[in-house]
């Protein structure tokens, strides 16, 4: 029997991830000591707390049979309690959560489990590629919203036309933005709940890095705005703000309907998020609410400053992002952002992300991570200078 690779494959995202890995490849071959900023992964542990919570419930024999899919009541209650300290809104952890192997489980699976085939969903482009991974999977219609920086990377709603808006079955929004790093105020929610309504299509929030915001701007939650629970459902994770990533562990929130559908697919593929796990990330949401910090913002909030200055001084006039890991910052004129990015990694080493590679609208930028130490990334942007001095580039 021979096996052919299914049509899907072919849409579930971009093959410039796997050409990334392949330039970095060859730039160590080149022996260069490279300086990956490429993906979005955090370079640092959880906090000790966690870390113990972590290994306390893992050396327990009760924490080895398999989880329920749904999440443990003790986990859905503290993500409850967390919700209602972080956005004063109030869950019910019973049925209006539902824990996740990490946010990009639930909105890997999310079409499966509310839409048919031949359906339509609205995307942001740029955006996330598990957003239109998912909706490969599930056969389903994916309209690209166009998002710009005109716009202020915000969704201009008015600019979708009213047949697409009908036949959508959920928009995708992600606020604060990965690649974007933009960020959205009450009145842009305002706006999308009421267009929601209007059209009876479900929000779909990424809110994965609600926690990563800086010069003490605070990100709302979409269930702030009143009535947002009846068209709303939202993803949280613990990778980027705890330091967690490897963990697994996030969770959906919100809409009953969508969150019950979510629960009832995962309930028929997997056996849910391993219990110790589930103790972590319990550990780390009540450090959380009881204010003994523990999260990453302020390291990322410092190394923000100190790269973003460095590139400015090297010539390179990036945007000060005001949220998120993630630098999104302009190529040099006649350069594409897949020449550029390969450029920097086989002659500087320093690894950085295409932005076509998250949608056809990225083209003409680049993602920059703030994954390495302070040292590190300065020496990246002393390396990216000598390239650009070098290969005579000039942003001016």
């Amino acid at each position: 029997m021979i096996v052919q690779p299914s049509s899907r494959l072919h849409r579930l995202g971009s093959a410039i991830f796997a050409e990334v890995a392949e330039w970095k490849r060859e730039a160590a071959s080149a022996g260069h000591r490279v300086i990956d900023l490429g993906i979005g992964s955090p370079d640092r542990p959880p906090d000790e707390s966690v870390r113990l919570a972590l290994a306390a419930a893992a050396a327990r024999t009760d924490s080895y049979g398999y989880p329920s899919s749904e999440g443990s009541i003790a986990f859905r209650q503290a993500a409850g309690e967390w919700m209602h300290w972080r956005f004063g809104v109030d869950i019910d952890p019973a049925d209006e959560i539902t824990v996740l192997m990490g946010s990009q489980d639930g909105l890997g699976h999310l079409a499966l489990a509310v839409t048919e085939p031949g359906d339509l969903a609205i995307v942001p482009d740029p955006g996330y590629p598990i957003y239109g991974a998912g909706l490969a999977v599930a056969g389903v219609e994916a309209y690209p919203a166009p998002l710009s920086a005109e716009n202020g990377y915000l969704f201009a709603l008015d600019s979708i036309p009213a047949e697409v808006a009908r036949r959508a079955k959920f928009i995708v929004v992600n606020y604060p933005s990965n690649p974007l790093s933009a960020v959205a105020d009450r009145d842009f929610y305002l706006g999308l709940v009421e267009f929601a309504k209007r059209y009876q299509v479900l929000i779909v929030h990424d809110a994965a890095y609600s926690e990563l915001a800086f010069d003490g701007f605070r990100p709302m939650s979409i269930l702030e705005i009143p009535g947002a629970k009846e068209v709303a459902v939202e993803f949280h994770s613990l990778s980027k703000s705890f330091n967690m990533a490897g963990c697994r562990i996030g969770f959906a929130v919100g809409h009953r309907a969508a969150v019950l559908a979510l629960r009832q697919l995962k309930a028929n593929l997997d056996y849910g998020v391993f219990t110790a796990v589930q103790e972590a990330g319990i550990a780390a949401l009540q450090r959380d609410m009881s204010n003994q910090g523990g999260k990453a913002v302020s390291v990322y909030e410092h190394r923000r400053d100190v790269f973003v200055d460095a590139l400015h001084r090297i010539g390179w006039p990036v945007p000060k992002p005001r949220a998120t890991m993630f630098i999104w910052a302009p190529s040099p004129k006649g350069w594409t952002s897949r020449q550029i990015s390969q450029e920097i990694c086989r002659r500087a080493g320093v690894v950085v992300v295409p932005g076509n590679a998250f949608g056809a609208q990225g083209e003409g930028y680049v993602r920059i991570a703030l994954v390495q130490e302070e040292h590190i990334l300065l020496e990246a942007a002393e390396r990216l200078g000598m390239f650009f001095r070098e290969s005579g580039i000039s942003f001016g």
